[in-house]
């Protein structure tokens, strides 16, 4: 996929393709283009299944000490890289007598087993397994272990003949395949079947319905299409399975992220103990591994062996080893320079803790065309995109420390990672003397902000921001002129169709994100706020009743404000609404005078009897380009483009709306609260 031009993935991902021109038709072309070619553009680590030796654990980690040798699964964790960082379910030690090349193959000889324990083998039973590349030989293994008799077959000779010495009975490309198994089998079919092949043929499908006896099973192992054909599946009732890589436990990040373990007696098989039961296998001898490996390269030479995976060479693989040497290749250090021109010292030093989706598309490519700031350091979370996008937007270097933005050559950090970092992020950059600027929210708790609270009391001359772009935004500087020289108080509602989130996504942990209403509710009560020009007085939020949803994850609520002048809010946050509904639409009422505004393109002024101004723009635009550079004046002119009271009271609203929401009574917001030890 990597190398596919943009149309070939295109035709590959049109579920994207339907994202994208939703985008298109919202934010427009320009900002669109920018968020998908920073997207195509940022660089993805390789690898997922690796073997080696632990030099440090974390201190809450059982069972494991530096020294251990020890296997590692997981896209995004088990790398190719001399030095990895895996949670502490997705590790197991390896046996005294499995090789570390042996180990390599844990993760991949999961993803097999996995599909042996879909098809429920028992002893005498017969399989067929489609396609002997490295899943299928060790899957032909595993059933063959299991007491089953085992049929293999591939459109590659040299591999059916590889499934042979494993004890399957081969069927070489050209044969009836369904004639062998009715002729195995006494004329029922086979069993079960295991899809291990890669193909975008339908051919495997209909073969498995042709082959498979009534009540048998299927499981799909490798990526295949999927057309079913009623007449067979139907008349003999065949069970279809699409085995989940290697076990329970894969994509719930509370398993793989948090290491929550699932308990024993009700999931006896997990990613882990299919990882411990593999390598317990090949300790046993029970499978051949060294047979498969056809190639070792040294990861100096990786570039040769994809060569080989691409077609670049003719030569037959199977089993491909990559191995480092026992000492890392360079020294480590702190920083990677990807500079491609001088550091300019006359321009204000920004440096990124964090560059996701939003950071690439809102945030650096408006700051870069500004000409007003110089990008010095990256550090991202995780670390695998940060050299991509540091050398796609010229910072000066990429690091893998927030310590490392806390130098001489940082004036400004910019905090962009996740919720549950941007408290302590904002706090270290104030005790390092650096104006700050953090995406929403600035805390997840009274606490948190608290202590950013005493950090900059005693850091005053340092600028704190947060990204409450709304406010900025053309359409809301509109309504606030319309609104100029009213004197009666303002009635302001919100509506937010927010559209739902999954349940398992990051935001809706408390502990990481903190749910929707401090993840992005804060946008539309610092917006109430910013209307009204005033800090909010009071806060007052309900939520829907659903027996899923808590407090602090409750998406469907509705937020009324109140002012010091009699002026009054209202936000109804929903994410149960359709989606073909604009997602954000603002009114606003008070002294003779009514303003709409539609989702940030249109926006409608009303006075009297008449209708004064209508604008309808083309594109969304929610202030971020406007909010950043009036922010970058701000940092020039030592006058902030917010107040910081300002931003806390929105913050502070925001995590009292929720703690609202639990006593179900109106809450006061009095920042007095932050003084309190």
């Amino acid at each position: 996929m990597g190398k596919k031009n943009l149309l070939q993935k295109a035709q590959a991902r049109p579920d994207l393709v339907k994202q994208v021109i939703q985008k298109v038709r919202t934010e427009g072309l320009v900002k669109t283009f920018q968020t998908v070619n920073s997207r195509l553009n940022s660089p993805s680590p390789l690898g997922y299944s690796c073997a080696g030796q632990v030099v440090a654990v974390g201190g809450l980690v059982e069972g494991l000490q530096p020294g251990d040798r020890v296997a590692c699964g997981g896209a995004d964790y088990a790398n190719h890289a001399e030095f990895v960082a895996i949670p502490k379910n997705l590790v197991v030690k390896v046996p005294d007598n499995v090789t570390d090349e042996e180990a390599a193959f844990t993760t991949v000889g999961s993803i097999a087993l996995q599909g042996v324990r879909l098809s429920e083998p028992k002893l005498g039973e017969t399989f067929l397994v489609l396609g002997l590349g490295l899943l299928g030989q060790i899957a032909v293994q595993l059933l063959r272990a299991n007491g089953c008799h085992v049929l293999a077959t591939d459109l590659d000779p040299e591999l059916v003949k590889k499934a042979e010495t494993f004890g399957a009975v081969g069927i070489l490309p050209g044969s009836d395949v369904e004639s062998v198994c009715k002729g195995m089998t006494a004329g029922y079919g086979v069993d079960g079947v295991l899809v291990c092949a890669g193909t975008s043929s339908n051919q495997p499908i209909e073969l498995c319905g042709a082959v498979t006896r009534n009540k048998g099973r299927v499981v799909v192992v490798g990526a295949v299409r999927m057309d079913i054909p009623r007449e067979d599946y139907f008349k003999k009732e065949i069970s279809v399975v699409i085995s989940r890589s290697y076990g329970p436990g894969r994509y719930d990040p509370s398993y793989e992220e948090s290491g929550l373990d699932y308990p024993l007696a009700y999931v006896r098989f997990t990613e882990q103990r299919n990882m411990q039961t593999f390598l317990e296998l090949v300790s046993q001898g029970k499978l051949d591994l060294q047979s498969l490996i056809t190639h070792r390269f040294k990861v100096e030479n990786a570039a040769d062996a994809y060569a080989l995976i691409e077609g670049a060479k003719s030569e037959p693989y199977l089993g491909i080893v990559m191995n480092y040497s026992a000492k890392p290749t360079q020294t480590l250090s702190g920083r990677i320079g990807t500079a491609s021109k001088p550091m300019n010292k006359d321009k204000l030093g920004l440096s990124f803790f964090g560059a996701g989706n939003y950071a690439t598309a809102s945030l650096l490519p408006p700051l870069r065309d500004s000409g007003k700031a110089d990008f010095r350091g990256l550090v991202t979370a995780s670390g695998r995109t940060a050299q991509g996008v540091a050398t796609q937007f010229g910072f000066q270097f990429c690091a893998g420390q927030f310590s490392e933005l806390l130098t001489d050559d940082t004036d400004v950090i910019l905090v962009n990672t996740r919720h549950d970092t941007h408290a302590t992020s904002v706090i270290s950059a104030l005790n390092g003397g650096k104006h700050v600027y953090v995406e929403k929210p600035i805390a997840l708790s009274v606490e948190e902000l608290q202590a950013i609270h005493q950090a900059h009391q005693k850091q005053e001359e340092c600028q704190v921001m947060v990204g409450f772009n709304r406010r900025f935004a053309p359409a809301t500087q509109e309504v606030k002129k319309h609104f100029e020289g009213v004197n009666s108080p303002l009635v302001v509602n919100i509506r937010v169709n927010a559209g739902s989130i999954p349940a398992d996504h990051w935001i809706q942990d408390p502990a990481i994100g903190g749910g929707r209403i401090i993840g992005e509710g804060c946008h539309f009560i610092d917006l109430a706020a910013a209307i009204v020009g005033q800090n909010a007085k009071s806060v007052y939020c309900i939520g829907t009743a659903k027996a899923n949803k808590s407090a602090m994850l409750n998406d469907n609520v509705i937020i009324s404000m109140t002012f010091d002048d009699g002026s009054i809010a209202n936000i109804c946050y929903s994410a149960d609404g359709s989606k073909a509904m604009q997602k954000e639409y603002v009114e606003v009422f008070g002294g003779g005078r009514s303003a709409i505004i539609n989702d940030f393109k249109d926006v409608t002024l009303f006075e009297g009897d008449a209708k004064v101004y209508v604008k309808k723009g083309s594109t969304q635009d929610k202030g971020q380009k406007a909010m950043l550079s009036l922010w970058l004046d701000g940092l020039v002119a030592g006058q902030p483009c917010v107040s910081y009271e300002c931003l806390m009271a929105s913050s502070l609203a925001t995590i009292m709306a929720v703690e609202s929401m639990t006593i179900g009574a109106p809450l006061m917001i009095d920042l007095r609260i932050l003084n309190r030890d």
